[in-house]
């Protein structure tokens, strides 16, 4: 069974392997209550088709650099996520993203020159195998409903994809990207806030300047909603500092990060 070419692997994956009738044919897929890989992940790739659902539960920004990519912060610093405990588990009613759900498969391409994308799987996941327990990926040498549903799920993604680099293109093109920075302080130290940043957000005195067809054609095709989510979404930044003092994962000594 042979790895599809890696170079770069996305967040989460270890590994990479074509989904197959010959290779996998016994194999099944079963759910956990835990999602150890994740709660060392501050901050999860989002789509723009999710900026409403989880501006009401995290921070969305923009990744640094001339790529951006939406991010939804589940903590401020690195290695903190205060949405899952030290066993990988959600406790609470939150929203996940499409990118948590969908592993550990993914849609990639075999080879560099191949234009079309196969559905892969992370087999360093204890997700995926030959368990007595779980939903069949395969009837005989065909895809089963369960993997027929998770091919769907990938092409959606995939496609949120693309409306979600539009969306940045367009930012970009009307240069509403800056640097962001937040300070936070605290009641034990007001006078050294723990300042924020490495990422990028929505130039509000940019996005007032716009005008007319511009704004309009923005309303029609949603992206206005998408962008006022963003900005909204930003007074979560105090919520998730306060839940990492909460659970004693804040930064304790150094006044900025």
């Amino acid at each position: 069974m042979a790895s599809a070419p890696q170079p770069t692997l996305p967040l989460f994956y270890q590994d990479l392997m074509p989904l197959n009738s010959r290779d996998h044919k016994g194999f099944k897929t079963r759910s956990m209550d835990a999602a150890p890989w994740l709660k060392n992940q501050h901050a999860v790739p989002l789509t723009a088709d999710e900026f409403v659902q989880a501006s009401r539960h995290f921070p969305i920004v923009f990744s640094s650099g001339e790529n951006p990519l939406p991010l939804a912060l589940m903590g401020l610093n690195e290695g903190i996520n205060t949405f899952v405990d030290d066993e990988g588990k959600v406790n609470e009613p939150v929203y996940l993203p499409a990118y948590i759900r969908r592993y550990p498969f993914m849609l990639a391409k075999l080879s560099p020159e191949s234009e079309e994308l196969s559905l892969c799987f992370d087999p360093t996941a204890d997700l995926i195998g030959e368990f007595d327990e779980g939903l069949a990926l395969f009837d005989g040498d065909g895809a089963s409903e369960q993997t027929k549903a998770i091919l769907k799920f990938c092409e959606d993604f995939e496609q949120a994809g693309q409306r979600t680099k539009a969306l940045t293109d367009e930012l970009k093109a009307h240069d509403l990207l800056m640097d962001g920075e937040i300070a936070i302080s605290t009641n034990d130290n007001p006078d050294k806030p723990y300042v924020y940043r490495g990422f990028q957000m929505v130039n509000q005195e940019k996005l007032r300047e716009v005008r007319g067809d511009q704004l309009r054609k923005w309303n029609e095709n949603g992206l206005l909603m998408l962008i006022h989510a963003h900005i909204f979404s930003l007074d979560l930044m105090r919520n998730i500092f306060g839940r990492q003092q909460a659970q004693g994962k804040g930064p304790q000594l150094a006044p900025a990060n």
